[in-house]
């Protein structure tokens, strides 16, 4: 009977478990351990330029295309692509502040992540790998 119902609870809680994850990622010499979910939306939509701890925050994203973009806004601010768009188009009209560098792939994501100890971007999570620090994971 023990066994059925582990089963069964198994079952049930293995959507939650399987369900694909972003991972908001930072260099591993970032002292950051963990972000907010409003932290990083400041840090995406412009509204913040360094961490806690006063360095500057190197904000990277995908081009305005990608599918893991309208998956990282969606799941973070609740927002469609077009909405960014918009939103980063009547910032940048009133010239204080440019939106966060495009890059083309998650190759090129973890490298500058990598390279730069104030970098902070997002990847799938199964790309995560010990070379930088997971501070938070997002669900889609």
């Amino acid at each position: 009977m023990i066994s059925r119902t582990l089963l069964l609870l198994a079952v049930l809680l293995a959507p939650t478990f399987c369900a694909a994850q972003i991972a908001v990622i930072v260099n591993v010499a970032n002292p950051i351990q963990q972000l907010s979910v409003t932290q990083v939306t400041d840090f995406y939509l412009g509204r913040s330029r360094a961490y806690a701890s006063g360095e500057y925050a190197l904000v990277f994203d995908y081009g305005r295309d990608a599918a893991l973009r309208q998956r990282f806004f969606q799941s973070l601010a609740g927002m469609s692509p077009q909405q960014v768009n918009a939103y980063w188009s009547r910032l940048m009209f009133t010239g204080q502040v440019l939106p966060p560098q495009p890059l083309p792939d998650d190759r090129a994501m973890l490298d500058i992540v990598r390279r730069n100890a104030g970098a902070i971007g997002y990847i799938r999570n199964k790309e995560a790998d010990p070379s930088v620090r997971v501070v938070l994971l997002l669900k889609e």
